[in-house]
Formats: structure tokens, C-alpha cells, sequence
């Protein structure tokens, strides 16, 4: 039987080609098919690099939205919240620089309005002129008798604030000294509050009037003769306030949208990570969040500055001046500390089941301790099973339910934060204990 012949190339329609022609045919094929195969090698290079600088971009954003988020949500909940700035500035009513501060301020108004020495003088030449046998030198202790009226002035005054019936008018003035900050941060002005020109005050009467009447009971007779006073006690004197009524409101309406924000970036960013490299974009987003709350540290360090030397010295001491900002700034303060011991625990959890030597080792000596409290060789339980098949779900879900905590927590102080991350730490420790004996059995890792 005749077998058909190979099939053999078809032979050209042109002259032959020559070896050197074959040999420069052949290497153009090659270039062809090698510059085909690195097209889509750079398509996917060019796309990791789109994603590399989008991740870069919303980690920059993630800390941006936190620096900005922490002082407006501070602004919203602490500021513009009535029982919350009394919890805050309560204490303040026994804090012995704000005592002093005020004795010496209402005890100076009060001086002021009755000059004690001309009153003092002319009740003693009254008293000669009735007396004739009176010497007219006694004219000349009128100094000695001011200084000790003032002396006596102050030491009603001081009393006063000492006692409980002005704690109960603290609260009473705080709440206009709330209503102080909310016209000074809104541009409103209320009743016993005077917010203009970049200046906030507080009404000095009501606490006058008081010490008038302890003075009268105590039967200083020239108290009678205080006249009504209307005059204030400057807290903000600075043309910047124009500026921080304007951010304010800025940022008092973003009060919520700007800490969902920042947590829809720091997600967006691990999600664009290629695989294999999230844990470390996780570790990424916590140093993030430090370097933001670590500027935001150093805004507030600045903005002390700033107000303690454009407040007048002769409207408020230094010192009461300090006191009164920090006691204001502490909820800020704390705020600033908890996202911060959140943004380390994020770095270090990133850091700890990432690909590095240590957290590799560490992991397993995780693994083996754990395997040390299970019953050897025996089959995993069903819910074992099912926790280790979705053990990245249950791992996701606690995160998530973590940082939700933290987010929609009116107030997460230190406390709330670190008892909110020890419970999702042992959440975690939960999750991998009762998955270890299914996969100890699969041979995972």
C-alpha cells in the first residue's frame, strides 16, 4: 500500500531566500513573539503601578481625614454638647489658679467702683466735723483703712468662691461659658455672653451682686454703696476668631461624615493591595494614623501657644490661663491618645501576621502552644471545621466590628479604646484556637 507523502511547506512564490536572509526572517519572528508576550507584561506592570499609587494616595487621604475628623468630632461632641462641657469644666470651681484668678478679678471691679480710700476719708472728716474733740489726723489713716477694706473685700471674696454656694453658680456661669463657646465658635451672641471684634467675655454682675450681699451680712456698711457693675471677664481676645468661627462650621458639619471617610479610605487602600501584601498595607494605615495624631499633638501643643499669648494679661493670668485651656483641650487630648493606641495596634497586628522572620516565628510559637492544650490525633469537631473554612470572614468581621465600635462611640476615651481592641485581640486568639484543630489536620498553615 502506497503511503502519501509528508506534507512539506509550500514553497515560496519568490526566489529562494538565502541563509542569511533565513537566518534575519527568522530572528524578526522572534522579536515579534517576544515584544507580543511583554505587551501584556506591561499592560500588568503599568496596572500594579496604577494601583501602588492609588493605595499611596488613599493611605495620605486615610491620615488627612483623621487629622481633620478628631478636632471636628471634638468640636461637635464636646464643644457644642451643654452636659458634656460641664463634665469638662466642673472641677474647675475648686481649682485653686482659677480661685485666685477670679478673687483677684472681682475683688479689683469691686475696688475699682467704690474707691475705698476716697470714701474712707470723707467718712472720717465727717466724723471730726461731728466730733470736734477728734484730732483732724485721724483724716490721715484713711489709707491704712482702705488697704484694710480691700484686705477684708478679699477675704469675702475668696470665702465665697470656697463655699458651695458658688459651686452651684459655677455650674450656672458654665453654662454661659458654654454658650461663650458656642457664640465664639458660631458668631452668636447670647445672653450674659458678648462675642465681637474677635473678643468673647463673661458677665462679672451676677458673681459681684453675690459678694455685695455676703459683704452687706457681714456688716461692711460701704458695701451699699458698690454700684451695679457691668463689666466682663475677657477669655478670647484675637482677630484670628473670624477664621476659627469659619473652620468651625466646616468642620461641625462634617462632624460625621469625615471619620467614615477616614475609614472608607484606610479599607479602600487595603482592598486596591494586590494579594499577599494587605496585612502590610494594614500595618501601613496605622502608621498612617499615628503621624496623624502625632501633628495633631503638635497643632495643639502650637494652639496653646498661640492663646496664652494673645490672651491680655491683665484680662486673665497666665497661669489661669493654661489652667482654663487644658482643662478645655483635655477631651481633645484623650481623643488624640485613643486613636493613637488604635493606629499602633493596627501597625503592630499588620506588622505581626505579615511574611516577616519575627511574626513568622512568632505565629508559630503561637501554633504550637496552641496545639499543646488540644487533645492529639483526634478529628476536628464540626464548628472547628466550619471556623477554619472561614476563618478570614470571622477574621474581617471582628475588625470590622471593632472599628465600628470605635467610630460610633460618642466618646471613646483610652479606656473605651483599649478595652474595645483587647476584646477583638481575644476574639482573634478565639478564632484561630477553635479553627487550629481542623487545620493542624489539613496540614495549613
Amino acid at each position: 500500500m502506497n503511503s502519501d507523502p509528508a506534507p512539506s511547506d509550500p514553497a515560496p512564490s519568490g526566489p529562494a531566500l538565502s541563509e542569511d536572509e533565513r537566518r534575519e526572517l527568522l530572528r524578526l519572528r522572534r522579536e515579534v513573539a517576544e515584544l507580543r508576550a511583554a505587551a501584556p507584561r506591561r499592560t500588568r506592570s503599568r496596572g500594579r503601578l496604577a494601583r501602588g499609587a492609588a493605595v499611596v494616595a488613599l493611605l495620605v487621604l486615610t491620615a488627612v481625614l483623621a487629622f481633620a475628623a478628631v478636632p471636628a468630632r471634638y468640636l461637635h461632641g464636646e464643644l457644642l454638647d451643654t452636659e458634656r462641657y460641664l463634665a469638662t469644666v466642673g472641677p474647675l470651681a475648686d481649682d485653686p489658679v482659677i480661685r485666685a484668678d477670679l478673687t483677684d478679678a472681682v475683688t479689683d471691679r469691686i475696688t475699682e467702683r467704690l474707691d475705698l480710700e476716697r470714701t474712707t476719708a470723707d467718712a472720717l472728716t465727717a466724723l471730726t466735723r461731728e466730733l470736734p474733740r477728734l484730732p483732724d489726723a485721724v483724716t490721715g489713716l484713711a489709707p491704712v483703712l482702705a488697704k484694710e477694706g480691700e484686705s477684708f473685700i478679699r477675704d469675702t471674696v475668696a470665702d465665697y468662691l470656697a463655699s458651695d454656694r458658688f459651686r452651684a453658680r459655677w455650674i450656672e456661669a458654665n453654662q454661659r461659658a458654654h454658650r461663650i463657646l458656642v457664640g465664639a465658635l458660631t458668631g452668636e451672641t447670647r445672653d450674659g455672653v458678648r462675642v465681637e471684634n474677635g473678643t468673647v467675655a463673661i458677665d462679672l454682675g451676677p458673681i459681684i451682686d453675690a459678694v455685695r450681699a455676703r459683704l452687706t451680712e457681714r456688716g461692711f456698711t460701704f458695701a451699699a454703696a458698690i454700684p451695679d457693675v457691668d463689666t466682663n471677664l475677657v477669655l478670647i481676645d484675637s482677630p484670628r476668631l473670624a477664621k476659627a468661627q469659619r473652620a468651625t462650621s466646616a468642620l461641625d458639619t462634617a462632624a460625621t461624615v469625615l471619620p467614615a471617610a477616614a475609614v472608607l479610605a484606610a479599607l479602600g487602600a487595603v482592598a486596591l493591595t494586590v494579594r499577599g501584601k494587605r496585612r502590610r498595607t494594614v500595618a501601613l494605615v496605622g502608621v498612617a494614623l499615628a503621624v496623624s495624631m502625632l501633628a495633631l499633638a503638635i497643632a495643639i501643643a502650637v494652639g496653646r501657644a498661640v492663646y496664652l499669648r494673645e490672651i491680655p494679661a491683665d484680662a486673665l493670668s497666665p497661669e489661669a490661663a493654661g489652667v482654663l485651656f487644658d482643662t478645655l483641650a483635655l477631651p481633645l487630648r484623650t481623643a488624640v491618645r485613643a486613636v493613637f493606641v488604635l493606629a499602633v495596634v493596627l501597625a503592630a497586628v499588620g506588622y505581626l501576621t505579615g511574611p516577616s522572620r519575627p511574626a513568622t516565628a512568632l505565629r508559630r510559637g503561637l501554633a504550637t502552644g496552641l496545639d499543646a492544650v488540644r487533645t492529639p490525633d483526634r478529628a476536628p469537631y464540626r464548628l472547628e471545621s466550619a471556623v477554619a473554612a472561614h476563618r478570614t470572614s470571622l477574621r474581617i468581621a471582628v475588625v470590622v466590628a471593632a472599628a465600628a465600635t470605635l467610630v460610633f462611640w460618642r466618646y471613646p476615651s483610652g479606656v473605651v479604646v483599649a478595652v474595645t481592641v483587647l476584646i477583638a485581640l481575644a476574639a482573634l486568639l478565639l478564632v484561630e484556637l477553635i479553627a487550629r484543630p481542623a487545620r493542624a489536620r489539613t496540614g495549613s498553615e
